[in-house]
């Protein structure tokens, strides 16, 4: 990386903006000056303030650096995506004042990298009683460092592990087949490790030599225990809720026959306290006569 330290370089994730630092203080004294970032010797970005302030600027790949650069001293290149082709590229910024170059104000070099996706582990039967565990994953960069462990501590045979990792021709992206043919017990744990070294970051699959292993039988023993709890507490809760409907239903249809029955008594009573003339007169005491 022509003399470049580890930690001089920037790690852009492929698809994602990536930011390449550079401060210039002396910038801020600076007139009728502009600054030009290379990849090697491509130029990638020019930018020109003149005197008014104003910024012209010219870039590949939409390129940019801060439009108050002039004013901050910040003229770090920000790339708004990256691709595998950038991997280990350096890049580097002058300051050009009329047919003068400065030296290079900063230099940074540029490393890419994409996870790789979960691996998908399955298992076989092979010759011999051994068993084959095969492991496929995909969609990452750099070229990783695939792994095989047994019972988590335990490097396979030598021989056993065959693996092919290929570039795909367009995104540049690889993809990893490895396969291991091992005699295992049906206890034996068998995990499958994919290394990304650029990211620091592994993805792990495990299997083990036979279903129903100790652990896979537990946790399946409790995820039934699981189940099973959860359908009886829905099933009370369910139970509890029609109950109490019913019982709202009850207390409704009760309330509504008795106010039926108070409106029905209510009229009657009303009619009787309004007789007619009939019983008026029937009503009125007999006269009596007597003899004076």
């Amino acid at each position: 990386m022509d003399g470049l330290r580890e930690e001089d370089c920037v790690l852009g994730i492929i698809g994602r903006p990536v930011l390449l630092p550079c401060f210039y203080p002396q910038l801020l004294t600076s007139v009728n000056v502009s600054i030009e970032w290379r990849q090697d010797d491509q130029v990638v970005l020019n930018a020109m303030w003149r005197d008014d302030g104003d910024v012209v600027e010219w870039s590949i790949n939409r390129a940019s650096v801060s439009a108050e650069a002039l004013l901050t001293g910040n003229i770090s290149l920000e790339l708004p995506s990256v691709d595998p082709v950038d991997n280990n590229k350096n890049y580097r910024v002058f300051i050009i004042s009329g047919d003068n170059q400065s030296a290079a104000l900063c230099s940074v070099c540029l490393r890419i990298a994409a996870s790789f996706s979960f691996p998908l582990l399955r298992r076989g039967e092979a010759a011999q009683g051994n068993k084959t565990f095969l492991c496929q994953s995909g969609g990452g960069f750099p070229e990783p460092a695939v792994h095989w462990l047994i019972d988590n501590t335990a490097e396979p045979p030598e021989g056993s592990v065959k693996t092919l990792i290929t570039s795909l021709p367009d995104s540049k992206l690889f993809n990893i087949t490895s396969r291991l043919t091992v005699n295992v017990s049906k206890d034996s744990s068998v995990s499958c490790i994919i290394e990304n070294p650029a990211m620091n970051k592994t993805v792990t699959a495990t299997t083990y030599g036979a279903d129903g292993s100790p652990v896979v039988s537990r946790a399946s023993e409790a995820m039934w225990i699981f189940s099973t709890i959860l359908c009886v507490v829905v099933g009370v809760m369910v139970i509890v809720g029609v109950g109490y409907q019913i019982h709202l239903d009850r207390i409704s249809k009760r309330k509504k026959k008795e106010y039926q029955y108070q409106q029905t008594h209510a009229n009657r009573g009303y009619k009787r306290g309004s007789p007619n003339k009939e019983e008026m007169e029937a009503m009125k005491p007999d006269k009596k006569e007597t003899d004076v």
